[in-house]
C-alpha cells in the first residue's frame, strides 16, 4: 500500500496575501497531475475540518500557507514540522491557528503525520481579496515545490516498502 499524502490549502481569501494557500491548492487540484493517494483540499480558515480529516490516516501533510512577513514578500520556503515546533497547543475555536490544531490532535485520536509547510513570505495581509504581486508570482513555484516534495515523499516511501 503507498503513503497516503494530504496538501492542504490555509489561509483566508478576504486578508490580501492569506489567501495564498487556497490558491496554490485550486492550481494544484485544477491541474490534476498529482497521483490518486494525494489528497489536495483547500481548507481556508476551517482548521477544525482539517483535523479531523487528519484523523483518517495519512502518512504526510503537506500545508500550503501564507508565512509572517519576516522576509521578502515571495520568498517560497519548505519547512518540516514536528511536535516540538507546535507549542502547547492552546486554541480558539474560531481563530484557529494551524499550529494549535496540530497540537491537539492527539487528544482527538489522532497523531501528527510526517508534516511540512510550503509558504510563501507575505507581503500584506489586510483586509482584500487578492494576492499582491510579488506573491502572486510566487504560486507557480510553489505549485513545483509541491509536487518535487510530494514526488520525494512518494519515491521514499517505494524504496522503503521494497
Amino acid at each position: 500500500m503507498t503513503a497516503r499524502v494530504l496538501v492542504a490549502g490555509i489561509g483566508n481569501f478576504f486578508l490580501g496575501d492569506d489567501g495564498f494557500g487556497p490558491e496554490v491548492v485550486r492550481r494544484l487540484a485544477g491541474a490534476r497531475t498529482l497521483p490518486p493517494e494525494v489528497r489536495v483540499a483547500d481548507y481556508g480558515i476551517r482548521g477544525m475540518h482539517l483535523a479531523y480529516d487528519l484523523l483518517d490516516s495519512y502518512d504526510t501533510l503537506v500545508l500550503v500557507d501564507a508565512l509572517p512577513p519576516d522576509g521578502a514578500p515571495g520568498q517560497v520556503l519548505v519547512l518540516e514540522v514536528t511536535a516540538s515546533d507546535l507549542g502547547n497547543g492552546e486554541y480558539d475555536a474560531h481563530g484557529m491557528h494551524p499550529a494549535a490544531m496540530l497540537a491537539n490532535l492527539e487528544r482527538l485520536g489522532g497523531h501528527l503525520p510526517t508534516t511540512y509547510v510550503v509558504g510563501c513570505r507575505a507581503g500584506t495581509v489586510e483586509e482584500g481579496i487578492g494576492l499582491s504581486e510579488p506573491v502572486a508570482a510566487a504560486v507557480d513555484e510553489a505549485v513545483t515545490r509541491v509536487r518535487d516534495l510530494v514526488g520525494d515523499v512518494l519515491a521514499r516511501d517505494t524504496t522503503r516498502r521494497s
